[in-house]
């Protein structure tokens, strides 16, 4: 299954690999995706959207196992409180899905910040845009790709 973040890092000739799991079972969230994947919970990043007082629409990413910090979330991203985007909101900002929604290929290229501790790995998985899929990637090579930061936010 290709998908739209796949083609933007062919496009950009990053290495990554995508996997493939079953879906099927309407589980989504980062640790269940772990287990079906065989990653480490720590390694499998969600993406988070929300919306800074000061600068709308932000993106985090964030391991599995760990929650967003609303309040570093938005010292991070020169906020003074960021709030998460209600579902109804994610397809039509990004053109994702929740639960398929990828750091790359968002409809907007939006102010990006991956949790620092993505730093610790050699790789770390991040949402192919698709349930059922996902990508292993260096964490520099997907900050450079998105323009993201690393920060402390969860």
């Amino acid at each position: 299954m290709k998908t739209n973040a796949t083609r933007i890092l062919e496009c950009h000739n990053i290495p990554h690999e995508q996997i493939t799991y079953d879906s099927s079972d309407g589980e989504i969230d980062a640790i269940t995706v772990a287990d079906k994947i065989g990653a480490e919970h720590e390694q499998v990043f969600k993406t988070l959207v929300a919306r800074g007082d000061k600068t709308g629409v932000v993106v985090f990413c964030v391991p599995g196992p760990l929650e967003l910090d609303l309040k570093k979330a938005a010292a991070a991203s020169g906020n003074k409180k960021v709030e998460m985007i209600a579902v109804k909101e994610l397809l039509p900002l990004t053109g994702y899905v929740r639960g398929g929604c990828s750091p790359i290929g968002m409809k907007k290229q939006y102010p990006t910040w991956i949790d620092e501790t993505a730093l610790l790995f050699e790789s770390i998985y991040v949402s192919a845009g698709a349930h059922g899929a996902q990508i292993l990637i260096a964490p520099r090579h997907l900050a450079d790709l998105i323009d993201a930061v690393f920060a402390d936010i969860s």
